[in-house]
This record gives C-alpha cells, structure tokens and sequence, in this order.
C-alpha cells in the first residue's frame, strides 16, 4: 500500500537532462497540465476575493466544531453482549483541519477510554487516500470513517449548528442516541437487587463540610456541692458544629491545690436528661428491624426495616439551639451554668437564631484591688534608678535604657540629634558676668552636657565645666520614695532660666540646628510652634490692632515693608507686656523674616554629596560618564544643564532636587553648558574623595567647641504686612 501511494503521488521527470522526482500536480511546459493530469484546485469553493485576509490559524484560533458521535465495537469473547455501542466526542479545530477523538470516562466499565484518536489531520478512506477530511465532510445524522472506524454522528452543539449553517451547509434532523444492550441489562439486574423500601439514608457529610473547624466556646461555672470550700470552678465548654458534639475543660487557677486533667468531660454528644443506668451496647442504634416470622420458620427468623421505630430507645441531645448564655444544662448529673461566650459565638447566635442580648451572668466576686506597691527612700548608694530596682525583684537587674529612643536620636551623618545653648551665668559677681558657656543637650538620652569656652586675659580657664549626665531640677528632695524629675528638652529654650547643681543660667542664644529642630518638631517644643504663638499673640493683640498698625507704620517711615530684628523685637515685647520669651520672639522673626541668598561653597557642597553617595552605595560612576558622552553627539565635553538633570534622575541619584541643581549650576561654563566630565570626577566619592568634616567652617571634632554664632545666616529684616495680616487679617 505505501508503494502505490508513494508512485501515485509522484513520478520521474527531467530537469536540465537530469532524471528526478517530481510530485503528481507539477504542471507541464507553460504550466498546461499534462495528459491525463487531474489539478487541484487552488481556492476553496469560495473566491480568493471574500473573507477575511488573515490566515487561518489567526482568524480561526480558539475555535473548535463539537460533534456527538458513537460507534459500535465488536465483542467475540463475551457471551452476554455481541457488540458495544461506545459514545464519544469528534472535535473539528477550524484553525487547521485536525481531528481529535475523545470518549468520556464511565465509572466502573473496565474499558480503556478518553482520546481514542489524537489530534491531527485525517485522511479519506481509501480510493481517496491523498485527501483530508474537511469541514464539508461532517453534517448531523452522516457517518464518518476514521481509519477503518465508522462513527455515527448524532447532534452538535449551538455553536457548530450556527458555523454550519454559515457556511451554507443544511443540517440534518439529530439522530437518537442509542443505549448500550449490555449497559441496560446491567442496570436492570442492579435494580432488581435495590429492595422497594430502601434504608434510610444518615447524611452528615454536608453538616461536616459547612462547619468543619467552626466551635462554639461558652465560659461556664459548676457550683460543686461536695467541693469542701464550696468554691465555683471554671470551665470551658466547646461545641462542635460539624457534628453536634460537646467536651469541656477546666480552668485550674493557680496554686488551686486541684489536680489538673486533660478534659472535664471527653468529647462527645451529651444527653439532655441523664440516664438511670447505662445502655448495654447495641441497645441505641440509628435504626430499627423486625422480625417478621419470629421462630416459626426453621428457628430463622426474617427481618425487615421499622419505618416506625417500634421498640426503638430515643435520647434527646443538646443542639446549638439549647445554649444561651444564663441556662443551666445537666452534664451527667452536674448542673453548669453557661455565663458568657465568644465573638464568634456571639455572631453566630446573632446571625441564625436573631438573638442580641448576651449579657454576661456574672459568677464571681470582682478581683480585690491590688494594693499598691510601696518603695522605701532612696538611701544615697548609687544612682536612683539602680536602687529602685533592687526592690523589683529578688535578683536585682541594671535598670533598662530607652534602647528605642537611643536609636532614633543618635548622630547619624550629619544629625547630631544635639541641642546647643549659649548661656551666661546669672550673677552680680563682674568676673562672672561675662562668662560664656555652651550648654549641649543629648537627644539619644536626656544627658546635658556644659562647656566654658576660652577667652584671653580673663584668668580663668575654658574646657568642661560640668560632664555628660543627667541633671535634677532643683528644689526636690533627696532621700524620696519617688523618682526625681530631671531636666528635660522641653526645658530649654531661649530666655529659659535654669539651675544645675546650684549654678543659675541664662540661655541667651542657640545656634542654626537647634532652632530648625524645635520648629521641625513643634508639637514637642511648644515655643517654636508658629501656630500656638499666632494664637497668643492674637489674644493679646487683637483687641488694639489699629494701634498696633499704626505703631508698625511708624516704625518704617521709608515704607519699605521690613524692619530689623531690634526694632521688631522691642515692639513684640511692648505689645505683649513681657509675657512672650526670646525664643517665641525669635521663631516669630524668623517665620516671617527676609534672607539673603547667598552661594554655598561648591567644595563644602560636592563634599556633602559625596557623604550622601558614599551612604547609599551608588558606585555606577562609568555607566553615568558613558551615558553622558553618549548624549553628547557634538563631542564637546558639556551638555545642557537640563539634559544633565534627566539623566541624573534617570540613574536615581539618592540626592534631593535642590542640591543636584546648585551642583550642576556649580560646574557651568560661560555658556550656561555643564562641563560633565569634571562634574561626574567630583562625583566620584572613590577616586576624587573630599572629607566632609574638613569643608565646614563649624567643627564637630568636639562636641562642646561651638563659637556661640549661629553658623546660619542670621535675621536682618523682617517682612511685618504678612504678620499684621495673619492677625488681624488682610486690611481694606
């Protein structure tokens, strides 16, 4: 067979002199069909003109015809059934003409079933072997021959009913759908065995899937009557929705002087009213039968269902319907009172059964206060902290550190989470008057640090004058029960007055990250909170606010809308009668002051840049000077400062806006250009590294070495028309 279809489907020609294969449907000479050569046609039944364009395996895709079919399969070694009628499934892809035979499994058949023939193309049967199967070949109510098969086709589904009849093909009447002889005869045998009445069917399977894993808890107390203390024990009782089955455990106080077991009660359905005596095995069962010829027949008896349950023993058992909260249910001959229950319980209970009421049955007495604990005074020996807690416990532990709040608040770069104030003793002494002091208060751990600075020909010498530690505030007692209290942050401010170890102090100053702090966070320093000192000084001053007008009139006669710091600070202090500190009237001055712009050293700035780089790690330094050079298509060494910017951004500098656009400004030429190359070496915190520390015009080496100047820029004018206005409103 395959040497007739391989010489019918092809034959030897000649090309150039030269024998050779060629296939049936090559043309002749001009491309007019040789003798007796049958062409193929080249379109469908349909011109090449209609449809659509896209191909086949595009406009098709996803799309499959649906025929039911059977076919009947010969049985010789069986002499109950001939033959087998087998049902299956023919699915036409319209994609590419491929076939797929599928039978459906059927429980218990023993037969080898689902793809009967895999997906591919079919041929015709024999006499048309070189064709395939299409489309026009299946119809309802046709058969169809599949490699020496014959299949029965018997209905299709919507789909290839509508395609069908698109395509102009009309559709036959369905065709019934045999049944299998052997199948019928194997169905009615197990029928006759199925007796008329049928058992009663028990199906808990769809109660335990719903509620599988969902347990109602109930708080419980049983009065024992026996116990010689006539004390109340706590139980816990649990109900299983899944089968309906309780268990309860015992809540054991400690050192109840009780042996504590596993369960009070095993799990298991409970009976509302307690049994007599116990049931033989056997004696409950769910269901019933009788014998119908006793003794009579050969001493065999005959038995059949009770429907009716005769003679059966029926106990009632708790449900979820019998638990509320205040009923009393009998365990075996104890009565337990339900007292309280859970959320989820109580959401069940509401949603079921509609109850709302779960008040709780109080059961007993509320706990005794617990008498508050005493300390004996502090005896001098260590440090109070310490001494307190030796008296927490036996085995006396150092006393723990906000480890949290050191975290937070230590240095880290260039935040130095340290508060500084210039101070000045408060004394009558002319030696000491003119002392400085720079008072360093630590974040991280409450420390407060004093430091005296150096100045010539006054015969004493600077340097530490009181170390790191916290301080008390004076006036309390020394041997106290209580903790002392200590100077705290929000103690400290300008025009404060405080007292260490018996030295009175003035801060009279503070430098540029101490003010930026206590405004950044100003709901914990009240007196650099803008808002809070709006809202006083408008209580003060609303009520003479055309005066107040006036008097800010006349004290710029030029109309030039600023003033200096002086003249606004004596006004603030006249208006509010002296009842605003220096650091409100600072924070006043500096919200609405008037700055002068000036250029930040490019060094100090590249050096802080490098910081932040070296900090996060960014090292991709030759992939940014390659991209650079790559935007510059004229090969100049300077590119447009916003095309630097984008690129920088593209390569996600961890750098702020503001700071990328001073040092791109930094390196421009004359032409407004960026000279990148020199721009990306300063970059480069690996090859080109500038120490930071020694840029800064305030060294951090110590801690206490500050000049008493604020290093920022200071105050010089300030701008009062937008003060008047947020006071008093805008003027008309």
């Amino acid at each position: 067979i395959g040497k007739e279809k391989f010489h019918k489907s092809q034959h030897w020609g000649y090309c150039n002199n030269v024998a050779m294969l060629v296939r049936e449907d090559k043309p002749g000479i001009g491309g007019e069909p040789l003798p007796g050569q049958k062409l193929k046609p080249q379109y469908s039944v349909f011109p090449e003109e209609m449809g659509s364009d896209a191909p086949a395996w595009v406009a098709f895709d996803k799309q499959v015809l649906s025929f039911d079919a059977y076919f009947e399969e010969e049985v010789p070694d069986k002499n109950q059934e001939l033959y087998r009628i087998r049902h299956c499934k023919i699915y036409f892809y319209l994609e590419d003409d491929t076939i797929q035979v599928t039978e459906p499994q059927v429980k218990n058949s023993g037969i080898p079933q689902g793809t009967i023939v895999r997906r591919h193309r079919i041929p015709l049967p024999p006499t048309h072997g070189d064709q395939f199967y299409t489309i026009h070949h299946f119809n309802i109510n046709t058969e169809v021959i599949f490699y020496a098969r014959r299949y029965k086709i018997i209905d299709c589904d919507q789909f290839t009913k509508n395609f069908l009849r698109k395509m102009g093909v009309r559709l036959n009447p369905p065709a019934e759908r045999p049944d299998d002889p052997y199948t019928k005869h194997r169905q009615k045998i197990l029928d006759n065995t199925k007796p008329l009445r049928p058992y009663e069917r028990i199906d808990t399977l769809k109660q335990f899937l719903e509620h599988d894993g969902h347990v109602l808890r109930f708080f419980c107390v049983w009065n024992d009557p026996e116990s010689m203390f006539h004390d109340p024990r706590e139980l816990v009782l649990h109900y299983y929705l899944s089968d309906d089955t309780i268990d309860i455990k015992e809540t054991v106080p400690v050192n109840a002087g009780r042996d504590v077991v596993p369960l009070f009660l095993r799990r298991d359905k409970l009976p509302k009213h307690a049994p007599t005596g116990l049931y033989q095995p056997g004696t409950i069962t769910s269901r019933t039968v009788l014998n119908v010829f006793g003794n009579l027949v050969g001493n065999r008896g005959r038995y059949i269902l009770d429907n009716r349950k005769t003679g059966a023993v029926h106990q009632e058992f708790y449900k979820d319907s019998d638990l509320k909260i205040g009923t009393v249910i009998n365990v075996w001959g104890r009565k337990i009172i339900l007292c309280d229950c859970d959320e989820f319980t109580k959401e069940y209970y509401r949603t079921k059964y509609g109850i709302e009421d779960f008040t709780p049955v109080p059961y007993k007495a509320p706990p005794s206060p617990k008498p508050q604990k005493t300390f004996p005074p502090y005896n001098g020996f260590g440090s109070e902290e310490d001494s307190l807690c030796s008296c927490m416990g036996l085995l006396p532990k150092p006393p723990q550190k906000d480890f949290k709040k050191f975290m937070e608040k230590d240095r880290s770069g260039m935040e130095s989470n340290i508060l500084r104030f210039l101070a000045k003793l408060i004394t009558d002494s002319p030696i000491d008057k003119d002392r400085k002091f720079i008072i360093s208060y630590y974040l991280s751990d409450d420390t407060i640090s004093v430091f005296e600075q150096t100045q010539q020909n006054t015969g004493i010498f600077g340097g530490k004058f009181l170390g790191r530690d916290r301080i008390k505030k004076p006036g309390q007692e020394l041997f106290k029960s209580e903790p002392s209290e200590y100077f705290t942050a929000q103690n400290l401010f300008v025009g404060a007055k405080v007292c260490f170890h018996g030295h009175n102090f003035l801060l009279v100053d503070a430098d540029e990250y101490t003010f930026n702090y206590m405004e950044k966070h100003a709901n914990e320093f009240s007196m650099a909170d803008i808002g809070v000192i709006l809202k006083k000084l408008k209580d003060i001053a609303e009520p003479r606010s055309g005066e107040i007008r006036q008097v800010f009139a006349d004290t710029d006669p030029e109309h030039t809308k600023v003033i200096e710091y002086d003249p606004f600070r004596n006004l603030i202090v006249r208006i509010t009668d002296g009842a605003f500190s220096e650091h409100e009237i600072i924070t006043l001055g500096r919200y609405y002051s008037v700055r002068d712009e000036r250029e930040m050293d490019p060094q100090f700035l590249l050096a802080v840049v490098q910081e932040q780089l070296k900090k996060n790690g960014f090292e991709n330094f030759e992939q940014l000077s390659a991209v650079l050079i790559y935007n510059d298509r004229e090969k100049c060494g300077v590119l447009p400062h916003e095309k630097c910017r984008t690129i920088c951004k593209s390569f996600k500098l961890p750098l702020a806006d503001d700071n990328l656009q001073a040092l791109l400004t930094a390196f421009e030429d004359d032409h407004k250009q960026v000279e990148y190359k020199k721009f990306v070496d300063g970059l480069n915190w690996k090859k080109n590294q500038i120490p930071a520390f020694q840029t800064m015009k305030v060294s951090f080496k110590n801690e206490d070495d500050w000049s008493g100047q604020p290093p920022s820029l200071p105050v010089k004018g300030i701008s009062y028309l937008p003060l008047l206005d947020d006071l008093f409103g805008k003027e008309e």
